[in-house]
């Protein structure tokens, strides 16, 4: 099954509710995008966004350029229902990360929670940060969330890569500098804990 073909079954089979990595309230991911002090103007993008609550709280602080990226196109539809008449004011983009065409210096704020770790390839991560220098303008904030070093092998039957934060920043290079970090004990819907490092950082 191609990597696609996967994230559709699972947003096809499972209430997004009930996925391991969903929070009602993504507190740590909104606490950094206000951090950036971009204003309601900014530009953000939330990467492997499709069915998370990011946007919902974006939209209620009055943020009035989202996009929301997701290879799922279940995912998408997730949080277009959700969202309702609200769901026209977002950008939509159903699209692999790694081999999406963004335009050029057009995001003042990337955010990714839960996709970057599942990119285990050198390849794909290249691909990936070769993304980020060329989407996110100069000045602009970019912040990753993946499992800790101490935090699950596996998610929804994909092995993944661990970080601490420094290796993570390390990835990204010294293009990028390492403004702040913050680890996160995510409660899972089915009661389980599975540790988070976030890091936010500034694109030189």
């Amino acid at each position: 099954m191609d990597n696609k073909a996967h994230w559709e079954q699972i947003y096809q089979t499972k209430p997004a509710t009930q996925v391991s990595w969903y929070q009602l309230h993504p507190l740590l991911s909104l606490k950094y995008i206000k951090k950036t002090d971009v204003g309601k103007s900014g530009r953000i993008v939330d990467v492997g966004g499709g069915a998370s609550t990011l946007v919902d709280h974006l939209i209620e602080n009055g943020f009035q350029h989202i996009t929301v990226l997701d290879i799922s196109a279940a995912a998408i539809e997730v949080a277009q229902q959700r969202l309702g008449l609200r769901a026209g004011a977002i950008t939509w983009l159903e699209a692999d990360i790694t081999r999406a065409a963004l335009p050029h210096h057009a995001y003042d704020v990337w955010h990714d929670r839960a996709v970057f770790h599942f990119l285990t390839s050198p390849e794909d991560r290249k691909r990936y940060v070769d993304a980020v220098r060329d989407a996110v303008r100069p000045g602009g904030y970019v912040i990753v969330a993946t499992f800790a070093a101490d935090g699950p092998s596996r998610c929804s039957g994909l092995e993944v890569s661990r970080y601490d934060p420094k290796a993570l920043h390390h990835e990204f290079g010294a293009d990028f500098e390492l403004l702040d970090s913050a680890y996160e004990q995510h409660h899972t819907p089915f009661g389980t804990d599975q540790k988070f490092i976030y890091c936010f950082c500034c694109k030189n």
